[in-house]
């Protein structure tokens, strides 16, 4: 079986120190310990340096809006959260644009980045009571957010899912999986097909409907593969294999711009001569498809 290098994102999760957020004497001694780290966030990006996330000693860390992340490895963890300077734009990546120093993370500190760029992005969108449209102020050590009335709003997380839809004999030469191609992607790109879960709908359901409307193909069984944090902006990827029942294929020519199946022998003959591009190693979407392939799996985005 292939290893499930999506897991990166989410191995040695720290602990987030729930009961401490309305603990301000707490917090403020964890502040001032010699050992504290804190990451600067310019709005919603992080500024790399030298390729990699530098935290840095409490004391140096500036002025700002503070969140608690949580305790690991004995320290306490911070995140602070400044106005963006429009003069250092462009040395100030998001999220996706640090996936590629997150994929070649050896400390276990991506957890840790996920979750101060989810509560960052979060606070700097949501600047209004939904209720009653008042201006929205933090507490909780960033996790909350509250109006003058009283209104409390929380983070929110939209599950989606993300699917490797198969069909014919499994583990036969016959037996094929469905991949799909968005139309802004450059040429040759394709991934699994996904898409967000409705309300009122099981995880299940999503899967065959997303299916259904972007290509066509009508899904029977569907079994849970695994998860992975992806705030971009708010989401947790839910991870599915399916298995087809009708492999005509309609594509929506909304979401898609093609989709097409492929055996084993025709998925590696392509992603070797770069014909066909899959997404890279860090995403759940290569550990679906190298786990039903059966190993690794040659280029990436």
């Amino acid at each position: 079986m292939a290893s499930h290098v999506h897991q990166r994102l989410s191995r040695h999760p720290h602990d987030r120190l729930h009961a401490r957020r309305n603990d301000e004497d707490w917090v403020e001694r964890q502040w001032a310990a010699d050992d504290s780290l804190a990451v600067v966030i310019a709005g919603n990006r992080i500024r790399p340096v030298d390729g990699r996330i530098e935290w840095l000693p409490t004391s140096q860390a500036p002025a700002g809006h503070r969140i608690l992340l949580g305790e690991r490895e004995g320290r306490t963890w911070f995140a602070v959260r400044t106005e963006p300077r429009p003069d250092e734009r462009g040395e100030w990546l998001p999220l996706r644009g640090l996936l590629p120093t997150l994929a070649a993370d050896d400390t276990g500190e991506a957890p840790l980045l996920l979750h101060a760029l989810g509560l960052a992005e979060w606070l700097h969108v949501t600047r209004f009571c939904p209720r009653c449209g008042g201006p929205l102020s933090p507490r909780a050590e960033g996790h909350e957010l509250v109006c003058s009335d009283g209104h409390v709003q929380f983070p929110r997380t939209d599950p989606a899912v993300i699917m490797l839809i198969t069909d014919g004999e499994p583990g036969s030469p016959q037996e094929r999986c469905l991949l799909g191609r968005q139309r802004v992607w450059p040429p040759g790109r394709f991934s699994t097909l996904a898409g967000f879960c409705e309300p009122g709908e099981s995880l299940e359901d999503a899967v065959r409907r997303e299916v259904a409307e972007e290509s066509g193909v009508i899904v029977g069984d569907v079994t849970y593969f695994g998860n992975q944090p992806w705030p971009l902006p708010a989401s947790l990827m839910l991870g599915f294999f399916g298995r087809a029942e009708e492999t005509g294929i309609v594509v929506d020519e909304d979401e898609l711009e093609e989709a097409r199946w492929l055996t084993r022998d025709e998925l590696w003959a392509e992603a070797e001569t770069g014909a066909l591009v899959l997404p890279g190693g860090v995403s759940i979407s290569r550990s679906l498809i190298e786990e039903w392939y059966g190993g690794p799996l040659p280029g990436s985005w």
